[in-house]
């Protein structure tokens, strides 16, 4: 039976405290946050046998947990994991692993230094489109592939951090087109052009728009448009996407039209999963954990992913080509 202790106890813990009380091989027994009332809240909502601290040092002392779920926001992680893995706990982290490439390095580092395990929460890895376009470009149908092409366009009024971050959509939303880029492909980035910026009407204090060109290892090309703040015609959450190859392209609308063309059109299958999102990546974690594996949304992975988006940011506050 592992031990868990939840830190970070706003809207987001919902999701995971619902699906971890659910295991039969977890208990909750602690919940952490700065704000207690949150804590009490989710404690009260979800019905708990669990103790309410003000801090994560005083959970790791009282309660010895086996794991802790950081639910924290970015600026948050770097202290919450590396003092979980110190403290001789795994960790179940959300997106992103941090607000720094650095942090994110020196997190990864406590990982290895400590011998537990950190992974990171990727949802978008466990979506059919996701899949069937991995699937599309393993199986090499159209061809080597040499362009991934990602709209993504919405206008969600969150409220709180994302409203004060300096890049607000980069930082917080991107991450997940840009590991489900590497996912797809199979490929890391080795460079990249980003362009930042924030349209008069937006109600973002960063920037709530951007375009992105990377260049992948194969020498193929992902380049991401995307807007925080589009006023109409907006995509699914997972964006649109366009696989560029040698003998066709694909596209998926980001939801349940996906098809391909060469010299006819041919809708394509999505994979069928049996869970999704939040749900099949807390479920790997716990498998990976059991058997002494590594999911694919291990610490050791998803660096690459952060580094996709710090190095991006980093190319839009210098105006030129960043090498990964």
């Amino acid at each position: 039976m592992y031990k868990i202790v939840v830190c970070g106890c706003g809207a987001m813990s919902a999701v995971w405290i619902d699906i971890v009380r659910k295991r039969g091989d977890c208990e909750i027994v602690g919940l952490a946050d700065i704000r207690v009332e949150a804590a009490e809240e989710k404690k009260e909502k979800f019905q708990l046998d669990a103790n309410v601290y003000p801090s994560i040092y005083a959970a790791l002392e009282k309660e010895a947990p086996d794991i802790v779920l950081d639910i924290t926001t970015p600026e948050a992680h770097f202290e919450i994991v590396t003092a979980a893995l110190e403290a001789g706990c795994d960790v179940f982290g959300e997106k992103p692993m941090s607000d720094s490439l650095e942090n994110a390095e020196k997190m990864v580092a406590c990982a290895e230094k400590t011998g537990k395990e950190y992974f990171v929460m990727q949802n978008r890895r466990y979506v059919p489109g996701v899949w069937a376009l991995r699937d599309l470009v393993q199986s090499r149908k159209l061809g080597g592939l040499g362009q991934v092409s990602v709209n993504y366009q919405m206008a969600p009024r969150f409220g709180g951090f994302r409203d004060e971050m300096d890049s607000p959509l980069i930082a917080d939303m991107a991450i997940h087109t840009f590991d489900a880029a590497r996912f797809i492909t199979g490929q890391n980035a080795v460079s990249v052009y980003c362009h930042q910026f924030n349209p008069s009407w937006s109600w973002y204090r960063g920037d709530a728009n951007a375009v992105c060109i990377f260049e992948m290892e194969d020498g193929s090309v992902f380049d991401y448009r995307g807007s925080w703040c589009a006023n109409g015609l907006s995509t699914s959450w997972e964006s649109e996407w366009r696989l560029t190859c040698a003998d066709g392209s694909a596209f998926w609308d980001g939801a349940d039209k996906l098809f391909c063309e060469t010299s006819s059109v041919s809708d394509l299958p999505l994979v069928p999963l049996q869970l999704l999102g939040h749900e099949a990546c807390i479920n790997e974690m716990f498998d990976a954990l059991g058997r002494g594996t590594r999911p694919q949304t291990d610490c050791r992975d998803n660096i690459n992913s952060i580094r996709m988006v710090q190095k991006a940011i980093e190319s839009a506050k210098q105006k030129q080509l960043i090498i990964l």
